[in-house]
């Protein structure tokens, strides 16, 4: 089993390379310039390689980008071999990147929160406290404190 550095290393070149090789050396038309390689990652025994990308477009454009990458997964494979000059070049999968729908969702779950806020703000402007400004209760005679602690110290 290899040591995580070693795999963090090639999970490095491995998405540097198919990145490079996307922009500059395949030529198939559903692989444009609208594809992102966002994330790699290796598995320990450095078999198996998964690429996450992004395609920015609807959902005609993801789903020729997804068949562009895998009719292309022979050509960057055989790319990442000769660039990592490793015994056994790691098989490739390449699996969607949910970040930016999840960066969109969470985005809107912020808005409604603010929305909100400002609501309660709105509403809560000129209300007033229900049992007073002071919700502390004081002794109804005029003790002091110090009053108070001198007659419990003298019994």
């Amino acid at each position: 089993m290899a040591d995580n550095a070693r795999a963090k290393r090639l999970a490095d070149l491995i998405r540097e390379v198919v990145a490079q090789k996307l922009q500059r050396g395949i030529k198939d038309p559903r692989l444009g310039t609208h594809i992102t390689i966002t994330d790699t990652r290796v598995t320990g025994d450095l078999r198996e390689a998964t690429v996450f990308y992004t395609v920015y477009g609807d959902d005609e454009e993801r789903k020729a980008a997804a068949a562009g990458l895998e009719s292309a997964k022979g050509i960057l494979r055989s790319e990442v071999g000769r660039a990592a000059g490793v015994k056994f070049t790691p098989t490739l999968a390449f699996v969607m990147d949910a970040l930016p729908d999840t960066a969109r969702n969470i985005e809107d779950l912020l808005d409604k929160a603010r929305q909100s806020d400002a609501k309660v703000r709105e509403a809560s402007a000129g209300a007033m406290y229900a049992g007073g400004a002071d919700p502390y209760r004081k002794p109804e005679d005029s003790e002091t404190l110090e009053d108070a602690e001198t007659d419990d110290t003298a019994e």
